[in-house]
């Protein structure tokens, strides 16, 4: 799929100084949902492109900024969309039904038990890991969890997760004279893939903290 997508950001490159920070938004919205679709082929490129000022202001800082900012918005409206899907129709439905918004039955009920048993934390923690990322809104819809508390550890982690992805990006972009997009995809998820150990240890160890600092407040409150 990464081949197959990356093949036509040339296309999508030259409409970038309108629409680019446009198309981040609904691409990340898509990617964050339940249809599968890799943030590294939206992110990376558009770090890459802001180094370059070949996005909307030309100012390669200020077109990072807004890159990361409406990625992180873009996650926040697929996670949504996840999470009211899973709100209305509930965890029954989707075991059967799930097929059809190509959610799988194990990836379901895998991510299902993740929060189950490590809270809402998990809404952060699981966005900085690949394949139950988008899946972890979904048991917090069923689950419902308070939609404050969802918008917070979701944003948070989309955005750490989209920040990485675009300064890489524009690490390359800065740094590299001529590369395709097929290339640079490949070459930035090559550098997230050697670095993912340390990301996710990040995350698991921020959540783990979270939760045991909920535990003491807890304890204290019943004390």
């Amino acid at each position: 799929m990464l081949d197959a997508l990356a093949s036509h950001l040339d296309s999508i490159a030259a409409l970038a100084p309108v629409w680019g920070f446009l198309f981040v938004f609904i691409f990340m919205t898509i990617e964050s949902s339940f249809i599968p679709f890799p943030s590294e082929i939206v992110m990376i490129p558009a770090g890459f492109m802001a180094a370059r000022g070949e996005l909307t202001t030309g100012n390669p800082i200020c077109d990072l900024t807004i890159a990361i900012i409406a990625g992180t918005a873009g996650s926040l409206a697929g996670a949504y969309a996840n999470y009211y899907l899973a709100l209305k129709l509930g965890k029954p439905f989707l075991q059967k039904y799930g097929k059809w918004f190509f959610i799988k039955p194990e990836a379901l009920d895998r991510a299902c038990e993740v929060f189950n048993k490590y809270g809402s934390a998990t809404t952060f923690t699981c966005r900085l890991i690949p394949v139950i990322r988008q899946l972890i809104s979904i048991p917090a819809g069923v689950a419902k969890m308070p939609l404050g508390k969802f918008s917070f550890f979701t944003g948070l982690g989309a955005g750490i997760w989209t920040v990485i992805l675009a300064v890489i990006g524009y690490i390359l972009g800065a740094s590299s004279s001529d590369i395709t997009y097929s290339q640079l995809v490949h070459k930035g998820k090559a550098m997230i893939d050697s670095h993912l150990i340390w990301i996710v240890s990040g995350a698991v160890l921020l959540g783990g903290i979270y939760i045991l600092a909920s535990k003491l407040v807890m304890r204290k409150k019943l004390d």
